[in-house]
């Protein structure tokens, strides 16, 4: 593609002639520059591409992208205001702009996000569409599975997934840091969905409301028939509602407000698990194969998006009962001695609370929650969660789990300070993760239920005492090596 019609879109100065000058290829990563690219300079966290701009050229770059003033460059140097909105609108326009050749749909919210996407996927695959997925756990493409570095990638490789996918669908997870580190710039959505927003993140994002504003740029990116599916019991979700409505956007509300679109009721909270869905005179009786009220929410939303799409529900609620489930999240393991072990990936007060609840409900016995806090994360929500867990637990373990660059010392001091302020007697702190789960499943007996929450599906960044590279892992070794009871 001509690199001037790559810029058609783009504001930007330029004291280079751009004429007669092809591009073969965009990024943001000098090491990845071959004859032809334009190297996008980006200032991240720990370097900044404008460092790298001498490198590109040496690797055969034909342009360069950046923010800075950069004298006596002797190729095509394109000045923005920001190199990261640039790279979202070069990219979608070197790759023809696929998300309008696709039927998009957006996820984004504090909690859900993840098992929504999956249970979105799972419905439309049911009732026959193709789909890609880009989220937390894992991309798949043309069913062809990769693992992921963020939740939501930067703008040049959502693109790229886009062009590649032969999919109907393409879902996709859509972060809060994500959408304000303008990674979704020249991606447009059919369908957005707001799954609900409560303390998490506000270490990058400074308040609520700023979280709330940059979880609502995805709605920005509604293309012009574009629909909004949106939780009403929310208080942001209501706000966001009022918003898309004055600017005569399509929003289909949900919950059990009285005044959603799809009104929730008749809630059934053991198993089988169910809800009723009932839109006007219209009504349905939704199993689902997952426990916890949480997640009656999730299959609400899914539910809702399919409906947009002019599923009927009939098809819609045969699909949710055969849904498999999401590789950590309330994955229930059945330990010898007759407790019953759920690993999960909640990591808010909003999550633990929701897990902890549908175990307390479910168990028979005592219920136990091990638990830990990622370094260089948002602070503020540690004590919550302490007071959540020392209130709902019959007993705690405070364990590790990814330290980042926070000294393993210091966050052991920081375990033993939440439980001096907001702990109580039922609670204790062991230190490696594996020796921790240990310890709760040694105490457990028959109708007992252990909670760990925090990692899920992650694997451990930390070797610990047992030889396991995840909580399911370490949980199936201690399994194995369990007696019979």
């Amino acid at each position: 593609m001509e690199l001037k019609q790559l810029l058609d879109q783009l504001l930007f100065d330029c004291h280079h002639p751009l004429t007669n000058i092809r591009i073969n290829g965009i990024t943001d990563a000098s090491t990845e520059v071959e004859p032809g690219y334009i190297f996008v300079a980006i200032k991240g966290y720990q370097s900044d591409g404008h460092d790298y701009i001498k490198d590109a050229i040496s690797r055969g770059a034909a342009a360069v992208i950046g923010e800075n003033d950069e004298p006596g460059i002797s190729i095509p140097y394109i000045k923005v205001v920001n190199s990261k909105k640039a790279l979202g609108i070069v990219s979608a326009a070197f790759y023809r702009d696929p998300s309008q050749r696709k039927l998009m749909i957006g996820i984004t919210g504090t909690n859900g996000k993840t098992t929504t996407s999956y249970l979105v996927k799972h419905i439309l695959e049911e009732i026959g569409y193709s789909c890609s997925l880009i989220g937390t756990i894992q991309n798949i493409v043309n069913g062809e599975k990769t693992t992921t570095q963020n939740t939501t990638p930067n703008a040049l490789k959502i693109n790229q997934l886009l062009s590649q996918s032969n999919d109907d669908v393409v879902i996709m997870e859509a972060s809060s840091q994500g959408l304000a580190e303008f990674r979704l710039e020249g991606i447009s959505f059919d369908i957005c969905l707001f799954t609900n927003l409560s303390h998490e993140h506000l270490n990058y994002h400074g308040t609520l409301d700023q979280y709330f504003e940059a979880k609502s740029m995805l709605f920005s990116k509604l293309k012009p028939q574009g629909t909004a599916v949106i939780n009403a019991d929310d208080h942001y979700g209501e706000k966001l509602s009022n918003r898309l409505r004055n600017k005569d956007l399509s929003v289909v509300t949900f919950g059990e407000n009285p005044d959603a679109v799809i009104q929730m009721t008749d809630f059934k909270l053991s198993y089988p698990y169910s809800v009723r869905l009932n839109e006007g005179i219209q009504s349905c009786n939704v199993t689902s194969p997952i426990p916890g009220y949480h997640n009656l929410f999730n299959v609400a939303i899914a539910y809702a998006c399919a409906k947009v799409l002019h599923a009927s529900p009939n098809a819609i609620c045969e699909a949710i009962e055969r849904f498999p489930g999401v590789e950590g999240r309330f994955n229930m393991i059945d330990f010898p001695n007759g407790a019953t072990v759920v690993i999960d990936h909640a990591h808010t007060p909003d999550a633990i609370i929701n897990c902890l609840q549908t175990s307390y409900e479910s168990k028979s016995g005592s219920l136990y929650h091990v638990f830990g806090f990622k370094g260089d994360k948002d602070t503020e929500k540690r004590k919550e969660m302490v007071r959540i867990s020392a209130e709902m637990s019959d007993y705690y373990i405070l364990t590790l789990d990814n330290l980042n660059s926070v000294p393993k010392e210091q966050m052991i001091q920081t375990l033993y300070d939440l439980q001096d302020n907001y702990g109580n007697a039922k609670g204790e702190i062991v230190n490696d993760r594996t020796l921790a789960i240990e310890k709760a499943l040694s105490l457990s007996k028959e109708g007992d239920w252990i909670v760990i929450s925090g990692k899920g599906h992650q694997t451990y960044q930390h070797e610990y005492q047992h030889p396991a590279s995840s909580d399911k892992e370490t949980v199936l070794l201690l399994k194995e090596r369990a007696p019979e009871k």
